[in-house]
């Protein structure tokens, strides 16, 4: 046989197995399953890569590799309600000091996450990675408090980072056990829609 025959027909066959190997069910499977676990953060990880699937997925399965095995630790009913004060305490000086209530509020929530057993926000990346994993449909919004927070940005921008924020905080004080495939509901705990300074004090509906 040729020996140019016999190369084409071993190119042929690699890319064969090739093609066996990427539409795999197996492969198939974990391509859904994470989908399905990480939802909206799924879609920012593939937008980042220029949609290539698999250098998304291999993102998001180093994330659940590091992080998917952690155990969040309960908070007492007493360091719940500290924080959920704190938080609406934040709301509330957001009216006079918006820059500062957020900045607080990011610091409040990375030490929120600390404190349920996810590693400490000094590294910031592998702080957000691990809560990626386990409050994937929330986290973006812990992302936009805290650039926000570093971007100097202005009053509306920092109103909506605090708003979107609200769902993670709420994620981390919730008292039950916690489904990362389940779409989570909105905190609903003594949180309000933050006001304006002029409703704050009587001037607006």
């Amino acid at each position: 046989m040729p020996t140019v025959l016999i190369v084409a027909v071993i190119v042929v066959f690699v890319a064969v197995v090739a093609a066996f190997l990427y539409f795999a069910p197996g492969r198939g499977n974990r391509h859904g399953s994470l989908r399905r676990r990480f939802g909206p953060e799924y879609d920012r990880v593939l937008a980042r890569h220029d949609g290539d699937t698999r250098a998304a997925e291999a993102e998001l399965g180093e994330r659940v590799k590091r992080h998917g095995s952690l155990e969040t630790r309960p908070l007492t009913p007493e360091t719940r309600e500290r924080y959920v004060s704190r938080w609406t305490g934040l709301q509330e000086q957001f009216v006079d000091s918006p820059q500062q209530a957020v900045a607080e509020a990011d610091r409040l929530v990375a030490a929120l996450a600390q404190e349920r057993g996810f590693p400490a926000a000094e590294d910031h990346e592998n702080h957000v990675d691990a809560l990626s994993v386990h409050h994937p449909h929330h986290v973006n919004g812990y992302r936009t408090l805290h650039s926000s927070v570093e971007a100097g940005a202005g009053t509306e921008d920092l109103r909506a980072a605090l708003l979107e924020a609200r769902g993670l905080f709420g994620e981390l004080v919730s008292t039950r056990k916690h489904d990362p495939d389940r779409r989570p509901e909105p905190v609903r705990d003594r949180q309000k829609v933050l006001p304006t300074r002029h409703q704050a004090k009587g001037e607006g509906a």
